[in-house]
Order: C-alpha cells, then structure tokens, then sequence
C-alpha cells in the first residue's frame, strides 16, 4: 500500500512539474525536494532566457536600445500552489529594495558578513559597474569599491570623463566571502536575482563588468575574460563591455593598457548612444 501511494506521488509530482515548470531560483519546493535533488546553478541558468549574444564580432558598434524598459527580471518558473513570490520581487525604488533584502542569510555568507554591500551611486545611471564581491574594506564600510581597487576605480572612470557619482557601483554578491575567496557558484545563483532586481530598476544602457567572474555570472557560462574584453556584448537591450578587475590591474600592472582600450571602447559607445538618444 505504502509502495502504491509513493508511486501516485511521484506521478502526481511529474504532472505538476509539466504543467507548472521548475523554478529557476529561490527556496526549493516541497515537489522538488521529494522528487529530484535541485538543478545545479548551471541548470537553473539554461531555464532562464537572457538574450545574451556574448560573440558579436569584433569592432562591430552596437548601441543599446532606445526603448524601455531595456532589463526585466528573469522570469521565475512555476509556483507552487502555497507559495508567493518574496516581497523584494515588488520593490519600486533601490530604497525599497534595500530594506527587504539587507538581512539576507540565504546563504551562510549572511552569518559572516559585517555590513550588506548593497551599492551606491545614481539610482538612474546609464552605466552600472558590477564587480564580484566586497572585500575587506567593503565589508567594513558597506560600500563597494572602497579600497585601494576602488581608488583605482575611481580613476579608471575619471579618464572616460565619467565620476563616481554618474554611474552605479555594486557587485554580483552583496556579502564578503571569506578571505576574500573567489564566490562559489551555488553564492552566485543565490544572490543574483537581487542585481537583477537593481537593473531592472535602474535601466541602464551600458554594464562594465570587472572581471570574468562578474561577466560569467551575468552571461550565466563560463569564459576566460580575453573571449569577453575588447568588444561591446549585446545584453537585453544593454551593452556589456567587460575589463580586468582593479584589483587585478594592481597586481598585473601590464594588463593596465588592454584595459584602458576597454574603457576608451565603453566612452566611444557611451558617446554615441548619447548622440544617438538626444542627450
């Protein structure tokens, strides 16, 4: 009896996983918890349509689009019948967002860190710079790019005649990893949907993504960061243009040329859609 009542169970979880779908992120349900261990990041990210082109070719212009909104949040798969969507999914302004989100210990990097990084900046910028994580600087102060990267940073942006506040700072993970540790990819698929959520509320036209970390976790594959650098990647409706991290740059300082071709890239495209816009 026991036997026949789990086998009308499983198929019972079979029909509403065809009729509802699987979730792309979020807390696993009781379906899935019975039915199959959870997808892997990389699963979960093959659910989620990006529109990402990551190969045009090279020294093709590719301008945003004009049209908004440029970034909606990825949809979620099927719900089950008892769940809602969390609060957060509602936020109208990066203010709103913050507050539901700051006490996040979705992952035990919760339990670790001193402040939620968040991000800072122009809440309608049309370039948003997403780095990998906080570092120790960060964490301590709450505020991204802070330290001596961030310093670096700072001049990065002045030499495209850009200041830190006209654009909008952040990172893929709003929590310090350990030992300021490469995030694992499980963090990733964690913390995510949040920068997704400041993207859709910020509509930029352009992302600079610092490192192939934070590339790959937008681009949702994994890529060595000379397959991504020295050319404009088309993104859902934005423009990505990826470079070394500052962190990186102040290790390898001979990597700082091909990241000033980078920059000189985003400012020659920036330009453009300027002109292109009206602005």
């Amino acid at each position: 009896m026991e036997s026949s009542l789990w086998g009308q169970l499983q198929q019972w979880i079979r029909l509403r996983r065809q009729l509802l779908g699987e979730r792309a992120y979020g807390a696993p349900s009781l379906a899935q918890a019975v039915a199959a261990p959870a997808p892997s990041p990389a699963e979960a990210e093959q659910r989620v349509n990006l529109s990402v082109n990551p190969n045009p070719t090279r020294g093709e212009t590719v301008l945003p689009s004009l049209n908004r909104p440029r970034f909606r949040m990825p949809e979620m798969g099927g719900h089950d019948l008892f769940d809602t969507p969390p609060e957060w999914l509602q936020s109208q302004n990066l203010g709103e967002l913050y507050e539901r989100i700051h006490t996040c210990t979705a992952c035990p990097l919760g339990l670790t860190r001193t402040h939620f990084v968040f991000g800072v900046g122009n809440p309608r910028a049309d370039i948003v710079v997403i780095g990998e994580a906080p570092g120790a600087e960060e964490d301590a102060r709450g505020e991204p790019f802070v330290g001596a990267a961030g310093q670096l940073l700072n001049r990065m942006l002045q030499a495209i005649d850009l200041r830190r506040e006209e654009v909008y700072i952040c990172n893929i993970l709003k929590c310090r990893p350990p030992g300021n540790r490469r995030p694992t990819p499980q963090e990733i698929a964690t913390c995510r949907p949040y920068l997704w959520k400041q993207l859709e509320l910020i509509q930029p036209a352009f992302i600079l993504a610092l490192g192939a970390t934070a590339a790959t976790a937008l681009l949702g594959k994994e890529f060595k960061i000379t397959e991504l650098r020295g050319r404009p990647i088309p993104f859902q409706g934005m423009v990505m243009v990826v470079t070394y991290h500052p962190a990186a740059l102040l290790r390898n300082p001979q990597w700082k040329r091909p990241a000033w071709e980078d920059l000189q890239l985003l400012q020659r495209l920036y330009r453009a859609y300027r002109v292109q816009s009206g602005q």
